[in-house]
């Protein structure tokens, strides 16, 4: 594995208490550091991932994947799931198992007597 390549004047950082659950991450650009940095990239594109270390810091951290051109490009092994895509995850499990589980209102109005 390739050595990890961090991008200078980008923090990532986890959305503070009361952010909407909407809100993924917060990003703080340091923009004289990230220009600079920027700057000596080579491609038109830069690509990141979000990660979140051991200690429970979030970063990012470049993806320096290239796509196997012997193999079509298809040698890319399935990513992890995000924190993010766990959790929506397990939100759509407990709207589907609260739905299954809600009665069914199975008769009309006008069947109650008052």
């Amino acid at each position: 594995m390739s050595d990890k390549k961090f991008i200078d004047g980008l923090l990532v950082k986890q959305p503070r208490d009361g952010t909407p659950e909407y809100v993924i991450a917060q990003i703080s650009m340091k923009r004289e550091e990230l220009i600079a940095w920027l700057q000596q990239q080579d491609g038109e594109w830069i690509n990141a991932d979000i990660k979140v270390a051991q200690s429970g810091k979030w970063y990012a951290q470049v993806d320096t994947w290239k796509p196997d051109r012997q193999r079509g490009g298809g040698g890319r092994q399935q990513r992890p799931q995000s924190p993010a895509q766990q959790y929506d995850q397990v939100r759509n499990q407990r709207l589907q198992d609260h739905q299954r589980n809600t009665p069914v209102d199975d008769f009309a109005d006008d069947d109650v007597g008052f």
